[in-house]
């Protein structure tokens, strides 16, 4: 009956994100009132970031795309050659959020500013962040803060 219980429990857990482990192409997040999921390609060099989704005619409800820097610096991000709209959420080198860009125009040439002190930017379709509630201070985990003291540590 021990046993029972315990692989009970430990299924509850797993599927509360307990005992999750991190993964370089997935992000986890979490704020008051809310999670998600998010399946990702990384952009973590001077050529995938300067591409990052030019081009992407559709993208998956959960899909996105991270970029990581080196190191936190002052970042903005147009729309050039990309053709859907897309949410931009900007993370500090915690994995908090510090700024989210909603609904920015496919093919816009208009800088969209993410602040200072970034670390990671991620790009999900376009009118997302609203339907799920994700504000700034939610909390991001993926390996690219494992240096950094993460909000919200990978097990």
């Amino acid at each position: 009956m021990i046993k029972v219980a315990s692989l009970v429990a430990a299924f509850a857990l797993i599927g509360h994100g307990v005992l999750a482990q991190c993964s370089e192409d997935v992000v986890d997040l979490r704020w008051d009132g809310g999670s998600a999921r998010f399946n990702v390609e990384i952009a973590d060099d001077d050529q995938e970031r300067g591409r990052g989704l030019m081009f992407v005619e559709s993208m998956g409800r959960y899909n996105g795309m991270l970029f990581i820097y080196d190191a936190p610096s002052t970042v903005a991000f147009w729309m050039k050659n990309t053709l859907i709209p897309l949410d931009m959420v900007f993370l500090d080198q915690h994995g908090v959020v510090q700024h989210v860009h909603e609904n920015a125009v496919p093919g816009s040439l208009e800088t969209i500013p993410g602040g200072d002190n970034i670390l990671a930017v991620l790009e999900v379709n376009g009118g997302l962040a609203s339907k799920l509630g994700l504000v700034k201070g939610a909390e991001m985990r993926h390996p690219a803060f494992a240096q950094s003291m993460p909000a919200w540590a990978c097990e």
